[in-house]
């Protein structure tokens, strides 16, 4: 059970109410539960500022690949060519990748998981309450109705061995139904690839730093999936660092500004020099 209460904001703009809430009420532990339609839509703008501001609350973003609630069309996620009610010849569009964007936006703790593997789900939530700042989670969440499926090759436990990559800070980067395939450094380009583990390229397997000080391998990482396939999927925790958080900052500062000019009056800030008195 758990003593709460939630509130229903405008649509796309949750990150801005939540960080209001978060600033002004420093004791709440504040979490806002959002779409792939509404954060990386209409609420874009309103979700990479709160990310880049590390505002103490935690986003967790639903991604589906499509606009559920309103029955159907493609989404900021549905992969190119995707059929939908608003794209009956198939999206135009390239999909975004939620945690690549949270990763440029700077965002201190970022992180992926999927609705139906419970285990997983709970222990990155509980890393997520535990961080001080702002904190991204991308679940990938089945829709039954309008897109049924979606990720069933995640999903699936046979397929799920070949397909999912689960991330674990300062283990090997390794996955497959017998641990047998690993993920190195191209040493030409520098880029990740994924590779067959043999005797002589075990020791070039990545290991796993989620607080490592740049995003770098962080993102690319988040580069490995397939957005077509879902093949090679990383789940867990990409990144969490620890940075400035902007509540305690704006509190600091404020603290400073009332030692140095003192308590300020509202009405007279509202009513200062340029206002004028209407008589007649």
């Amino acid at each position: 059970y758990m003593n709460t209460y939630g509130m229903h904001s405008i649509h796309g703009r949750a990150p801005a109410i939540a960080t209001g809430l978060a600033t002004s009420r420093r004791d709440l532990s504040v979490w806002v539960v959002t779409g792939d339609g509404d954060a990386l839509s209409i609420g874009g703008n309103h979700l990479i500022h709160a990310l880049r501001r590390n505002v103490n609350l935690k986003i967790l973003l639903f991604n589906n690949r499509i606009y559920g609630l309103t029955k159907g069309q493609y989404s900021p996620t549905s992969e190119l060519g995707k059929i939908t009610k608003s794209t009956p010849m198939g999206s135009l569009d390239a999909p975004f990748n939620p945690v690549s964007l949270a990763l440029g936006a700077e965002a201190s703790f970022v992180a992926r998981t999927v609705d139906s593997d419970r285990k997983h789900l709970t222990e990155v939530l509980r890393q997520a309450s535990e961080h001080n700042g702002t904190a991204l989670v991308e679940i990938y969440q089945n829709c039954n109705i309008f897109n049924d499926g979606a990720f069933e090759v995640l999903k699936d436990n046979e397929q799920a061995k070949e397909a999912v990559i689960r991330l674990e800070h300062g283990q090997p980067i390794r996955f497959g139904a017998e641990n047998e395939k690993g993920v190195v450094r191209d040493p030409a380009t520098g880029d990740l690839q994924v590779v067959t583990v043999t005797p002589e390229n075990e020791a070039r397997i990545l290991v796993h730093d989620a607080h490592a000080a740049t995003p770098t391998t962080a993102f690319a990482l988040s580069r490995l999936a397939d957005p077509d396939t879902l093949h090679q999927t990383p789940i867990g925790v990409f990144r969490s660092v620890d940075r400035p958080v902007y509540d305690t900052l704006m509190a600091d500062q404020l603290e400073t500004a009332v030692e140095r000019y003192g308590k300020g009056d509202l009405g007279q800030l509202l009513t200062g020099n340029d206002t004028w008195t209407v008589v007649g």
